[in-house]
């Protein structure tokens, strides 16, 4: 049930299948309500933690758009990237990249920067999540696209991207699941309790 902008779920928790199609209606309920969220979120942008190049992503559907993030991430001076699936099973890359700039679709079907783009690496990954919650848990879409390359470069420094509207109580997590460092929302930046 929904309290507040808050979800709380019973405990045991439901399945993470279930748990994904309630979170995906509920985003997007989320982004008819409030379609000024992602300028208020890049208004927080001063309590990022620092670091260069900066990931980014293209948002699909409901995902909290980045277009706003963008922009006050080129005001800071920071350089920007996006993350590229090569081969399904196997983490991403992340190829520089800026606002103008032509995308191609990548293995997943995501828009990324062309292979004449340069190979980086992250200092910062700002990640699209369906739910999150304060102990750095972040439920994805279920490719493990994100779990895999969090795993293949643990020293980026994790931030979710979202409403804060999805963030629940507690996430089921599993051990190829990665905690993210915190979480910038349009009500600003809040660093987990516990990150792995």
């Amino acid at each position: 049930m929904v309290e507040g902008r808050r979800i709380r779920y019973a405990i045991p928790m439901i399945d993470k299948g279930q748990l994904r199609s309630e979170m995906r209606a509920h985003r997007k309920r989320l982004a008819g309500l409030d379609p000024q969220a992602a300028e208020r979120a890049a208004s927080h942008i001063d309590a990022l933690p620092p670091g260069d190049p900066v990931a980014l992503y293209r948002a699909i559907g409901s995902e909290l758009d980045t277009d706003a993030m963008t922009l006050a991430l080129i005001r800071q001076g920071r350089s920007l990237c996006l993350p590229v699936v090569i081969q399904p099973d196997a983490p991403m890359i992340f190829r520089l990249w800026s606002p103008g700039e032509p995308l191609e679709l990548d293995q997943a079907g995501v828009p990324a920067p062309l292979p004449l783009a340069g190979t980086v690496t992250p200092a910062l990954i700002l990640t699209p999540l369906l739910a999150f919650d304060d102990q750095g848990g972040r439920l994805g879409q279920g490719g493990g696209y994100y779990d895999r390359t969090f795993a293949a470069l643990p020293e980026a420094i994790r931030i979710g991207f979202a409403y804060a509207g999805q963030q629940v109580d507690d996430l089921p997590i599993e051990g190829h699941d990665i905690r993210l460092h915190g979480v910038l929302t349009e009500v600003g930046y809040t660093a987990a309790r516990k990150v792995l």
